[in-house]
């Protein structure tokens, strides 16, 4: 009997993206014809999108068996929607890449059998200014603060062995920042560069409050550099206080201080309840996402699986199931 050949799956978060499902599901259906060594699964996860995005991957699935649908009952963010397409996903390998064909759908062909790990890192980017600075202001902050081994470019796609793939559906962290696990893993790897082509389809769902997250998911996951800091900043602030204090006491006992001024006062007042309210809504941060990983409450829940053509109702999934603590 002739021994099947391995599959490679790819998995595909969407949002919002009923314009560019169809070209990019060509798009993939090109590259797996040029890589007749394997046989190819398409996971696509619709994140609660409020279009048409869902009905446009129905008739993908009808069209194409190869096709599977995970449809959450709500948007949970692109990462959550990454780990339950991982979690559904069969292949030996699994690629991950976004819906709006920004990341050019021909990287999955990069793989290299053998490597558990093929990170698809921006070399040029067809950007806004804004999001250009934000990107490469965090990929600094994060290489240099969290974890050194991260990308200079950072990247968004990658390919990944089954074993990576086991470990991080075995993690089944909330509010984890995915390429920051990766690395994490320490898992071998090789980096792929590409430019990040202009965005043709749709608007980008990616505003200010989804990058704010994004970054105190990071950090807040990797790294202890911001409670490091607020500890330094409340040392400085009491030793300056303390500084300040003895030489307002010295001027007033030699006489240099008569009337106490009541504008020096509130800037000491302001200045100090502001450190203190900034260090305390960072140690906050890392307090809540304790607290909500501690809940075990699913980190989403799938709604109806499409596959085969045929509707899998899935009402109470709950995957993956954490596990509870005895």
């Amino acid at each position: 009997m002739s021994q099947l050949p391995p599959k490679l799956s790819v998995v595909v978060p969407v949002y919002f993206n009923e314009g560019s499902l169809s070209l990019l599901h060509q798009r993939l259906s090109a590259c797996a014809a040029l890589e007749s060594e394997y046989c190819f699964e398409f996971v696509y996860v619709d994140d609660g999108s409020g279009d048409n995005s869902f009905q446009v991957l129905q008739q993908i699935s009808r069209e194409d068996t190869r096709v599977k649908v995970v449809k959450l009952v709500r948007n949970f963010g692109s990462t959550t929607a990454i780990l339950a397409g991982l979690a559904q996903a069969t292949g030996a390998a699994v690629a991950v890449i976004s819906a709006d064909l920004q990341d050019p759908p021909e990287m999955i062909t990069r793989w290299k059998k053998g490597v558990p790990m093929v990170l698809a890192a921006r070399g040029e980017r067809d950007d806004p200014l804004s999001s250009t600075v934000f990107a490469d202001s965090f990929n600094w902050l994060f290489r240099n603060f969290a974890l050194k081994s991260y990308p200079k470019g950072g990247f968004d796609c990658f390919l990944i062995d089954r074993k990576v793939v086991n470990v991080i559906n075995q993690c089944a962290e909330k509010n984890t920042h995915l390429p920051g696990l990766l690395m994490w893993t320490g898992f071998a790897y090789e980096i792929i560069y590409y430019q990040r082509q202009k965005r043709e389809h749709g608007k980008s769902r990616w505003n200010i409050r989804r990058k704010l997250k994004y970054f105190a998911d990071a950090f807040t996951a990797f790294s202890y550099f911001p409670l490091r800091v607020c500890s330094m900043i409340g040392i400085v602030t009491a030793i300056l206080g303390l500084l300040y204090a003895l030489l307002i006491i010295s001027l007033t006992v030699t006489g240099f201080i008569k009337i106490e001024g009541w504008s020096s006062l509130m800037v000491v007042v302001l200045i100090a309840s502001g450190v203190q309210m900034t260090m305390l809504g960072v140690v906050g941060e890392y307090l809540w996402r304790n607290f909500d990983q501690t809940r075990h409450r699913p980190i989403y829940i799938v709604e109806q699986i499409v596959e085969d053509s045929d509707a899998t109702p899935a009402p109470y999934a709950l995957e993956p199931v954490l596990n509870k603590s005895s």
